[in-house]
């Protein structure tokens, strides 16, 4: 039987920041953003107003600060190898994340099957951004869901890989996952803990569970 292996984003395949953050330092508006993923983490504010808010900064934005913050960012190594690996066994890979959709479908360009974010208009910005595409930590295990329909899995096959409280539900709702430089909202709900700056590391932990 194939695995699907969900991936997180902020802080999982990015060390130690989110997509917002590294977009809004090529907008000079990085200490703007770190401010409200602590707001946020923290439970002050949800997704939609966290999204509302990020929108509003990004007033400026072009792909050319998009395409500049994903080339640019601090990504766990080896994560192509992972994929390439995955996809070589006929298993199946995603990555969903709370993260803007047009940051997060690039790694589709590295190899992953699917990637879901929140859904925010088109860059440069010409409209509002719609509450109601903007992802939670319970969207999370909808998407997955969808994604076993799509890839003929069960949840009973699907490996989860997170960091924080956006993932609590996703690890809650599958038998195999792996935190990953996970911060205290994952403590004691993993099956595997990785701290380190290489995903393929992380990826043996579950790689010959089949």
């Amino acid at each position: 039987m194939a695995r699907l292996h969900l991936f997180d984003l902020d802080g999982t395949l990015l060390r130690g920041t989110s997509a917002p953050v590294e977009i809004s330092r090529q907008l000079g508006l990085e200490l703007e953003t770190v401010a409200l993923d602590r707001e946020v983490s923290a439970g002050l504010i949800g997704p939609p107003e966290y999204a509302r808010r990020v929108h509003a900064l990004w007033a400026d934005l072009t792909e050319v600060h998009v395409a500049a913050a994903f080339e640019g960012a601090p990504w766990m190594t080896r994560i192509r190898e992972v994929w390439a690996e995955i996809r070589g066994q006929g298993d199946y890979c995603a990555v969903i994340s709370l993260s803007p959709s047009f940051f997060v479908e690039r790694l589709t360009g590295w190899g992953a099957h699917a990637a879901y974010g929140s859904r925010f208009p088109a860059v440069p910005f010409t409209e509002p951004v719609d509450p109601a595409g903007v992802l939670s930590a319970e969207a999370k295990v909808r998407i997955a869901d969808l994604l076993c329909a799509e890839f003929g899995v069960t949840r009973a096959e699907c490996v989860a890989y997170g960091d924080s409280g956006s993932d609590k539900a996703l690890f809650g709702a599958v038998p195999v996952s792996v935190a990953v430089n996970a911060d205290h909202h994952l403590a004691g709900l993993a099956t595997h803990t990785y701290m380190g700056m290489d995903l393929w590391e992380a990826y043996e932990l579950v790689r010959s569970g089949r």
